[in-house]
């Protein structure tokens, strides 16, 4: 008796809490932070750079339907995820505002700071080469100006000596 009891609970539970899941999936408006967060992940495609949240409904009429549809899939019970994978397969990933995190998405959005991080490591092996270079020219050309100056002197004390037996 008590398990049929349980269970008849159990039963009035469920539906009490699936029919408080469709009145709260009803409630879904404009400015729920539910809506907030699937809009957010879709780019506006009248050229105006923002997601459909943040694009102005009262210039764009392409966000105002696009809004009522996702509403109207909310409202139907569509999860975020479900929403997106739709969109991407009518419009394909340049609808998205961020890449998707796996395959040639993923590839295309890291690759280029790679790059640049490898190209700042080589561009800093080359000046410390060039710096170490300059120090190596600097030793022989000291060395040099020191050759140059004792033959100069050598030439110059040559040159009194003649004067000196000429004159």
């Amino acid at each position: 008796m008590k398990k049929k009891l349980y269970l008849g609970l159990l039963v009035i539970a469920f539906i009490f809490q699936v029919s408080f899941l469709r009145v709260e999936a009803s409630q879904i408006d404009y400015k729920s932070a539910e809506f907030k967060a699937v809009a957010q992940q879709f780019a506006c495609t009248c050229g105006c750079g923002q997601d459909h949240y943040e694009c102005d409904p009262n210039t764009c009429n392409l966000t105002k339907d696009f809004k009522k549809d996702l509403v109207g899939m909310m409202n139907k019970g569509w999860d975020k995820d479900k929403i997106r994978q739709y969109y991407v397969n009518i419009y394909g990933e340049e609808i998205l505002t961020s890449p998707e995190k796996s395959g040639f998405s993923l590839t295309a959005w890291v690759l280029p700071f790679v790059v640049l991080g490898l190209a700042a490591v080589a561009v800093f092996f080359i000046i410390r080469k060039w710096v170490k270079r300059k120090g190596t020219e600097a030793v022989i050309t000291d060395y040099e100006s020191t050759e140059e100056e004792v033959e100069g002197e050598i030439l110059s004390s040559m040159i009194d000596e003649e004067r000196k037996k000429y004159l």
